[in-house]
């Protein structure tokens, strides 16, 4: 379904919003993977929904350069 995966986990109410505020700049679809769920990466709401604390995996098919550097900043090994 998607050709890029990553798994993420947000550590205070802050990295959520870096990282919408950076879905949100991409023009390419972005979701969010949360249990059996998916959740659109570009809202604020369904993301903090999440949690903290809480693993999730980033589910894209686009490119844009600062978005792939928020990833990175968030991704777990």
């Amino acid at each position: 379904m998607y050709t890029n995966e990553k798994t993420i986990r947000f550590s205070e109410t802050s990295d959520i919003v870096e990282f919408v505020n950076a879905a949100s700049k991409c023009d390419f679809d972005i979701d969010v993977k949360y249990n059996r769920f998916y959740l659109d990466a570009k809202s604020i709401l369904g993301i903090m929904g999440i949690g903290l604390k809480n693993d999730c995996k980033v589910c894209f098919d686009g490119k844009n350069k600062q978005f792939q550097n928020v990833l990175d900043k968030f991704a777990i090994a």
